[in-house]
């Protein structure tokens, strides 16, 4: 099982939130890329990284962030928040981002998320409310259920589905392991839990459902209550 540590980027600022709300950011650091840099030194292999800004106005707004984890980090990126067209996503495998996280369009148009992940390294970011589909930064509910958005892309050559429990989201409530279980037994395919991670025990449950194969650390980190190097070694063996 694959632990991607987060770095969500607000104002070209570290921040979390709790259940996506933009006013409810905390500043964990000015600098990002050294906690990118941190990451790598506690044994990471990927980092994830949101662009909270471009979630919302649906393009790039923290490009300068980006590019400064990119030069100061070997890590592995994986990158999301407001991608929307081609032309985005070539500029940030240009960059040398590793993996796109395609979210709103995901459900708008999914006929272009399968056409992209033809061409480039594409994750689905699947993020739920209640169990349906939230879109737009998280500020929209829609009416579709998010195992029936999983199953659309259950053979479109994506490398995996990242789940966010929206609600336990920032919360440190504690994952939920079921929601990411039904994700992945939907989609069949690699299936990333995020969303309320509080704590070891979280990292212990989801190794344990095999079905899962990694899951986002945030605020669990930012906060002190999870050391990342025992969660690494949990997760390999």
């Amino acid at each position: 099982m694959e632990i991607l540590p987060a770095i969500d980027l607000k104002d070209g600022e570290a921040v979390r939130l709790t259940k996506g709300l933009m006013d409810s950011a905390k500043i964990y650091s000015k600098e990002p890329w050294k906690i990118a840099k941190k990451f790598e030194e506690l044994g990471s292999r990927w980092v994830h990284i949101v662009d909270l800004n471009g979630a919302f106005a649906g393009e790039p707004k923290n490009l300068k962030a980006i590019e400064k984890i990119r030069k100061n980090s070997s890590l592995k990126m994986e990158l999301g928040g407001g991608i929307r067209d081609e032309e985005t996503i070539k500029r940030y495998i240009d960059l040398g981002i590793d993996r796109i996280i395609l979210g709103s369009i995901a459900l708008k148009n999914p006929d272009f998320v399968k056409e992209v992940a033809k061409k480039y390294p594409i994750a689905v970011g699947i993020d739920a409310i209640d169990g349906y589909v939230a879109v737009e930064g998280w500020a929209e509910k829609s009416s579709m259920k998010a195992t029936d958005l999983a199953k659309e892309f259950a053979n479109a050559g994506v490398e995996a589905i990242i789940c966010t429990d929206v609600g336990r989201d920032g919360t440190l409530s504690g994952v939920n392991v079921e929601f990411t279980l039904s994700i992945a037994k939907a989609a069949k395919i690699d299936t990333i839990a995020s969303g309320g991670v509080r704590d070891i025990e979280d990292i212990k449950k989801l190794k344990k459902a095999k079905e899962i194969a990694g899951v986002i650390v945030g605020k669990a980190f930012y906060e002190g209550m999870i050391d990342l190097k025992k969660a690494f070694l949990i997760a390999k063996n």
